[in-house]
């Protein structure tokens, strides 16, 4: 009996021995990565956090049946093929819980809450058809570039992500009040030298890391799955005409709209924009045969309009004006009845090889009559004939689609 409760004991000491090592060799990949002291992850504060946040957040806070979490075996790579600390893929999870739609009470926007101005500075296109903040892919590699550059503005990983979250200017204040960049001292409550939001910031990331890292958490958690999952599931882009809905790419590929949609959040009209040639459109790699057996260009529509509702319209009247049906307009604005506001913004959806005559209006100009009707100035000048851009009032232009 005493040589099986030692035998007992043994295996208790060994598999202390072992989580003990596995938890260390975790918190030294996290400091190394973040450049902070190993004396942190020790702390009182952060064990006190850790411990609070580690029960608040539900142990399979992956959930694999999120369609979004696609992507997060392609963001990984992404990460790590960059020259950061892959650490960084959990500030996408404290972010927006890689949720590609989050929207903040600032206007930040997608995965890695882009402000405008930032995301347009990193090369993300924002208008009226297309938000690529939501593009997991695009503003992923958007977001390693300004880590990249708050890296080298500060030195250390871990400003970079305090800088991320705060801004750059916040961070150097902080770091001239406190008279030091030091992790401890930036973070003091007492002082409050950062925003409360930005002081648990990075608190947030560790405590994220540490428990995906942990490979009890892993082999009971979701996080496994979802990075091992088949190649099936893999995201591809494949691309496709500017004008091109996703409802006719999701029946051309049988291919679920909410799953396609749900790849693709960036379009926020449910179609690519008209403006360029072509956009890539993100599918997992077991529609991608279907893809190119199955998806030809559709002609159906060359361009799309904006109108902006005035005082009297009514959808048959819009519909007449531009020439399409009442039942297309209502299914491109998703309007479950007729009913309009004034001001209220709808989509046209402009046929093929459609002509229209437009009347010249007081204030019009070759480039506004073009921008308006989503036409390249030149070609209109050239349908009508002219080789200058002078207009008159009462003129009437020939206006192909």
């Amino acid at each position: 009996m005493r040589y099986l409760l030692l035998i007992f004991a043994l295996k208790i000491l060994l598999f202390g021995s072992l989580n003990f090592k596995d938890s260390y060799s975790i918190d030294k990949k996290i400091v190394k990565s973040l450049n902070i002291p190993m004396s942190f992850l020790h702390s009182q504060k952060f064990r006190k956090f850790f411990k609070s946040y580690a029960k608040f957040r539900n142990r399979n806070f992956f959930n694999e049946k999120n369609i979004e979490t696609y992507f997060i075996p392609e963001l990984d790579k992404i990460i790590k093929a960059s020259n950061v600390p892959d650490i960084f893929l959990f500030m996408a999870m404290a972010e927006s819980n890689f949720a590609a739609k989050a929207r903040s009470s600032k206007k930040a926007v997608g995965i890695w809450q882009f402000m405008p101005k930032t995301a347009e500075k990193y090369g993300l296109r924002i208008n009226e058809f297309i938000d690529e903040r939501k593009d997991p892919i695009k503003s992923t590699k958007a977001a390693i570039k300004y880590l990249k550059h708050l890296h080298r503005m500060f030195g250390k990983w871990y400003l970079a992500a305090l800088a991320y979250n705060a801004g750059e200017g916040t961070v150097i204040k902080a770091i001239k009040r406190a008279k030091s960049d030091d992790v401890f001292k930036l973070l003091d409550e007492r002082k409050k030298y950062l925003p409360k939001e930005s002081r648990i910031y990075l608190l947030k990331i560790i405590s994220l890391a540490k428990m995906a890292y942990d490979k009890e958490y892993r082999l009971h958690g979701e996080l496994s799955y979802i990075l091992a999952r088949s190649e099936n599931f893999k995201i591809l882009p494949v691309y496709v005409k500017g004008a091109e809905t996703l409802d006719y790419i999701s029946y051309k590929i049988k291919l679920s709209k909410k799953i396609l949609s749900t790849l693709n959040p960036q379009y926020l009209k449910g179609f690519t924009p008209p403006s360029s040639k072509k956009y890539p459109i993100y599918l997992p790699n077991f529609k991608y045969a279907d893809f190119k057996l199955h998806y030809t260009p559709s002609n159906r529509y060359k361009n799309f309009l904006t109108y902006r509702v005035k005082s009297g319209d009514s959808l048959f009247k819009i519909a007449k004006r531009f020439d399409v049906g009442v039942k297309t307009l209502k299914r491109f604005n998703n309007l479950k009845n007729s009913l309009l506001k004034v001001g209220k913004i709808l989509i046209i959806p402009i046929p093929k090889s459609h002509k229209k005559i437009y009347v010249v209006k007081s204030g019009d100009t070759i480039l506004k009559i073009a921008k308006r009707f989503g036409v390249e100035a030149k070609k209109l000048k050239k349908w009508n004939g002219k080789r200058d851009n002078l207009i008159r009032v009462g003129e009437k232009l020939v206006i192909l689609y």
